[in-house]
Order: structure tokens, then sequence, then C-alpha cells
């Protein structure tokens, strides 16, 4: 652990300083060696001080002593076994006399190793199996257990618990898939952020490469790019089962696009559309009649809030009046929940804007005095409202192709039922527009309700287009204890045999989709591999986003020249391994201590 994450309570030492009397007179020459040379002795580390429970930081040349116990900072005047001894026996007498290890640095290292070896040692035994041509889950079944009783019997308990380092289980999978997406900061510079999903000991985890594309943002700029990083780490694109990315020409392209290069190295690959870039690309198709007012409510929003002083008189406004909100939203496209917000924002100020517009003329004022124009309003705010829940619920981790579906399926459902709600004039299902209705006592009106119709059919019809149903092939991965099973699936008798394991069905219920599929790797190999296939590509990028949005907060204005491939605070924040190694390296650190 770097020493500088401590918080450090420092004892400082005045060095003795030399008089410059004009009484003085010159120093002596062998006082110092030449002009420039401190006459204080810079006294140096011994790695035997660890025995008083020091270990040294700061500059090697002087040197500064740090208790391991304390945090204590001594100056380098301080370095000598009497001052450390004493420091020892008055601050901390119980820990006379015991043993102790190097600092945690040491620790550490030693610990990384022992990881080293066991894995070399893993890789030994796994070469002895195939020579053998024995199954390959032989080593965590029969070999591990057998190591682990002779080296119990003749080297003892303690290094009998080291062999559970060496991993003989068959728990790794060889295929990983990626999201990606490009993305401009504030410096224009251009960064590709992907994310990599992989099994490791039998739990699914994600890592973060990012990489600056120093001219072109193009297809083949982006596959050189993360080709040259692959072929670094020695990772094998043959392996690679699903690329997942938005609709960008430079990642969709047909000759030159990033899915249509990596398909040229990548036999398996297969790629995923974002399903929320998907779920917005459905909303841009709006009836005319719904379409203008879509388009002049954003006119209101606009003239206000990118006038200044518009902006900062509606605020007054607003608070005079006792409006439960201060300002209107801005109205941004690359923004999925923008529409919906700035919309229901709009229409529960809609008295405070038509007050605002009395004073500062607006051509577009008279709207907000069109009942009919307000029902269409209210509608908009209400179905845009739906949508943005749709799209939270497709964004955090684990969202499988299977919560996809289940979501949109769901929201075709429910379109189908609005619209016969609205062909009997039942408009409960619309908060905003029924309360509307009801708070004025008006019927809805015809024209408008033909539109809103035929908007709800519309979104049906781009909802199942760009997410078709998907054949029922694979539903026992989603739940494979279900007693009916197509005589078309493979292995029948096999998922016969995990629908009555009672075991696997409380590990079911605890673990994610995708890790209970990984965890059937040792009994039913086959199974596994294609519940992996399934559920290891990503369905969205929102790794991707969150990371642009990271790295946005990170380098702003005044951190401008930050280098987003040195920086490693957004691997930090997102991946999920460094977390865990966090996690370790906090073990480790409480181990040290408290063995000394």
């Amino acid at each position: 652990m770097d020493k500088w994450l401590k918080k450090e309570s420092v004892k400082t030492q005045e060095s003795a300083s030399v008089s410059s009397s004009p009484h003085c007179g010159k120093s002596k020459s062998n006082d110092h060696d030449g002009p420039g040379k401190s006459l204080t002795k810079k006294r140096r580390y011994d790695d035997d001080y660890i025995k008083y429970g020091f270990t040294c930081i700061g500059d090697q040349d002087c040197p500064k002593s740090l208790c391991v116990i304390c945090d204590d900072v001594l100056a380098n005047s301080s370095l000598k076994p009497s001052l450390l001894q004493h420091h020892l026996e008055t601050r901390h007498p119980a820990h006379l006399n015991k043993p102790r290890k190097s600092d945690i640095t040491s620790f550490i290292s030693k610990a990384s190793t022992d990881n080293k070896n066991a894995l070399e040692a893993s890789y030994r035994v796994s070469y002895q199996v195939a020579k053998a041509s024995e199954v390959h889950t032989i080593g965590g079944s029969l070999i591990g257990p057998c190591i682990k009783e002779v080296v119990h019997c003749m080297l003892g308990e303690k290094a009998a618990q080291r062999t559970d380092m060496v991993p003989l289980s068959n728990n790794a999978y060889p295929y990983y898939a990626i999201q990606l997406d490009e993305s401009t900061d504030v410096a224009n510079l251009a960064i590709l952020l992907l994310f990599v999903h992989y099994v490791n000991e039998g739990l699914v985890e994600e890592d973060l490469f990012c990489q600056p594309l120093e001219e072109r943002t193009t297809g083949e700029d982006i596959f050189n790019l993360t080709n040259a990083y692959f072929q670094e780490k020695e990772i094998d694109w043959s392996r690679c089962l699903g690329i997942c990315t938005d609709g960008a020409t430079s990642m969709t392209g047909k000759y030159t696009g990033f899915v249509v290069q990596t398909k040229k190295v990548a036999s398996k690959v297969s790629w995923t559309h974002c399903s929320i870039h998907r779920q917005a690309l459905t909303t841009k198709r709006v009836p005319e009649g719904l379409k203008e007012v879509l388009d002049n409510a954003v006119k209101m929003v606009n003239f206000i809030k990118s006038r200044p002083t518009n902006s900062r008189i509606f605020h007054v406004l607003c608070e005079e009046m006792g409006s439960i909100h201060n300002f209107l939203l801005t109205h941004t496209e690359v923004r999925w929940l923008s529409q919906g917000k700035i919309l229901v924002r709009l229409f529960e100020l809609r008295t405070e804007i038509l007050v605002f517009f009395n004073s500062h003329p607006f051509h577009l004022a008279s709207c907000m005095e069109n009942n009919v124009w307000l029902q269409s309003l209210a509608h908009l705010a209400d179905i845009f409202s739906r949508i943005n829940d749709l799209n939270l619920s497709l964004q955090g981790l684990n969202i499988t192709v299977f919560n996809v579906q289940e979501r949109v399926e769901s929201m075709i459902k429910k379109l189908q039922f609005w619209e016969s709600c609205l062909e009997n004039n039942q408009t409960e299902c619309f908060s905003n527009l029924h309360d509307f209705l009801a708070q004025h006592k008006l019927q809805l009106d015809q024209c408008t309700k033909t539109n809103i119709i035929a908007h709800l059919k519309g979104l049906c019809t781009t909802f199942r287009e760009y997410s078709p149903a998907m054949p029922g092939d694979n539903d026992w991965i989603r739940n494979p204890f279900d007693a009916t099973f197509s005589t078309q699936i493979l292995n029948t008798e096999k998922l016969i045999e995990i629908s009555c394991d009672y075991e696997l069905k409380r590990s079911f219920r605890k673990l994610s989709l995708i890790n209970f599929g990984v965890s059937l790797r040792n009994e039913y190999p086959l199974l596994a591999e294609k519940a992996a296939a399934v559920l290891l590509p990503f369905s969205t990028i929102y790794l991707c986003e969150k990371a642009s949005s990271s790295y946005a907060r990170l380098k702003t204005k005044y951190r401008n020249r930050l280098d987003c491939k040195c920086s490693q605070v957004n691997r930090i924040l997102l991946s999920n391994l460094l977390t865990s190694l966090r996690g370790e390296l906090t073990t480790l650190m409480e181990k040290s201590l408290l063995s000394m």
C-alpha cells in the first residue's frame, strides 16, 4: 500500500542550523566537504530497523522513519536504533519482543509471488492431466484434495492451507464479450472506451480499456487500436462471442465498420445493437399533429432558457407564485431522458409560463391558452414519462437479453392496453391528461384522440421492429427448473437432472442468471457453455456511457491535459475487478497489522 494513502501525524523536528553571525568567522574545512553541503548528517535506513516496528518513506537519500503501528513519521535524525527502541518501549510496550514481518508493501509483494507460484503449479498439473489423457475436471475433484492431504501429513496444516491457492478447478471459461463506444472530451480528444466481459474463478467480471484515438475515428481506426491492444495482451479474437455497440456508422458500417472488421478475425462473434439506443430510436416516429406540438414545446423552452435575462425573470416569477419548480429543463437530443423530463416540467409550469408570456410576448404564447393543444402536450408528457421508466429499467449491471425482452414485451402490452382504454374514452391510464380533463371538465378532443391512438399503434410497431420476439429455444436458460422442455433441445436428460436438483435450486435463487449458468460448468459443461454464449454478450453499452460521464467529470477545462490512458481513476471507479482487488488489499493489510 502506498504510504501517501495513510493519514500521517508528522512530528516535525528542526534541524540544527549553522550560525552566520560576524563573530563566528569562517567554518572549519573539516565541517563540510565544500560549498553548498549540508552540515546535518543524513542517516540511512537499515532493514533490521523493522524489528523496532519502523519502515522508511520519502527520499532515498534522506529517508524518514515510519512506525507501522501508529503511522507516526519521525525525522531522518531519528534513524538510530536507540531512538527507535525508545519509541517502541514508550509508545507501544505491548508489542515488545513480538516477531514482525516486513512492511505492508513487502507483505503484498510476497502474496503476489505466491499467486504466481500457485498459477505455475496449476499449469504444471494441467499439463500432467493432459499427458495422461484424463478428464480435465479431475484436477479439482481428485488431484487437488490428494495434494492437500499429502502436504498436510508431511508438512503440517499451515502448509496444506497454502495449497488452496493453486487454481485446479474447472472454473475458467475461455470466451469473452465486449462493449465499446467512442466519445470526445472537453479538449477535443477522441477516446475509445471498451469493457470486456469474462469469467474468472466461476464469477463474471468486467474490466475497462481506455485509449485515445489520435487522428480519425473511423471503424478501421477503432479496430486497429483495439487489435493492437489485444495483440499486446495476447488476447485471442477467436474467443470473442459478442460485440455490443450503438448504431453509429463507424461501428456498423457495411464495408469498414468496426463490427465488419472484427468478424474477419472472430468467426464466432455476433453483434448486438444496444437496447437503450434501440429504445430511444422507437420514440422518433411521432404523428404529424403531435410532432408539431412537440416542436413548439421545445421552442417555448428555448425562448426562456437560451436568454439569461428571461431565465432569471422566470425563476423569480416561479418563486413569487410558490411553484413546485423554479426553472425549466433544456432539451438535449443525446440525453435519453431529456424529452420526457422537459415535457413534464413544461406541463407542470404551464400557468407560470402563460403569466411570463403576458409580459414577454412570444409568437407561440397562445398555445398555453389552447385546451386542445394542452391535451396533446399532456399526452406527450405522460407517454414519454412511461418510456423513460422503461429506459431506466434497461440501465444497470447484469442486464441480459432476457431482461430486455421481458421489459419490451411488457411495454408493448401496455401500449395495446392504453390504446383500448382510449378507444373506450377511459383516460385514467394517463395521469396528466386525465387530471387536466377533470380539472377543466373537458372531453378528450376527437382529433387529439385519433393522433394519440395512432401514436400508440406506431410505438407498438417500432418496438417490435427494433426488438423482435426471441425464439423459445433458449427459454431453459432463463429458468432451467421449468418442467416442460422442447424435444428439440439438446441434452434434455441433463435438464431433467437439473430440474430435480434441490441444491441447484437454492443456488439459482442466490446467484445472478449468468453466474448460475457458469456455475454449471463442472457437472454440465455443454449446457453451461450454451448458456454462457447467450448470457455473456452485453445487451447495452451502459458501462461505456457511465465511463464516459465519469471521464467527463474528471477532465474539465481546468484539467484538459489529463491523459485518458494514464488515468486509472475511471478503472478504479467502474471496474468490478478493481473493486474486488481493493477488498483483497484491505484484507492483506489487516492480516499484516494483526500479525505484528
